[in-house]
């Protein structure tokens, strides 16, 4: 299973740099789709990734309908409070049986995703549970939050199963 996330028009440098840094100690791609609201060279974008940035496999786009169009058989989620699904309810395993690659998309900080695009694909759309009248939570703990459950459930495929102390 590949897992790629994708960030909609983005707006804080430290989120896409904090996410960068998930992607590259996960193995996901980072997909980027413009108007970015800051540039990828950005001092609080490259200090929230630290020193990952080499290993990030980073991908850029004009549009959303690029990155639909560039992964026709990919499995897109689209991640937003306005969803009926539970991320944790859904079967990633199951909905991605055909060897899709998984795609979680994000949306701006301010806004989310555009409604449209949330309307054409209700069912595909999942949202963190949270307490009534909250706004939502920072989208790079978001990012987080959905991309380890995706992980869990493939057994965390490709990563390091236990860790090791250092004799001191």
């Amino acid at each position: 299973m590949k897992l790629n996330i994708v960030l909609v028009e983005p707006e804080i440098p430290s989120n896409t740099g904090n996410i960068s840094r998930t992607c590259s100690v996960i193995g996901a791609a980072l997909h980027l789709v413009h108007p970015l609201g800051f540039d990828i060279s950005e001092k609080q974008v490259r200090r929230a990734g630290l020193d990952y940035w080499s290993d990030l496999d980073l991908h850029e786009y004009q549009s959303f309908d690029e990155v639909r169009k560039k992964y026709p058989d990919g499995r897109f989620f689209y991640c937003s409070t306005k969803s009926e699904n539970v991320y944790s309810d859904i079967d990633y395993k199951a909905e991605s049986s055909n060897g899709e690659e998984i795609f979680l998309v994000f949306g701006k900080e301010t806004k989310g995703l555009p409604e449209k695009l949330l309307h054409d694909n209700y069912g595909d759309c999942i949202r963190i549970p949270m307490l009534e009248n909250m706004r939502s939570l920072n989208l790079s703990n978001s990012v987080a939050i959905i991309a380890y459950e995706v992980l869990r459930q493939f057994d965390f495929e490709g990563l390091q199963g236990q860790g090791h102390l250092t004799q001191y």
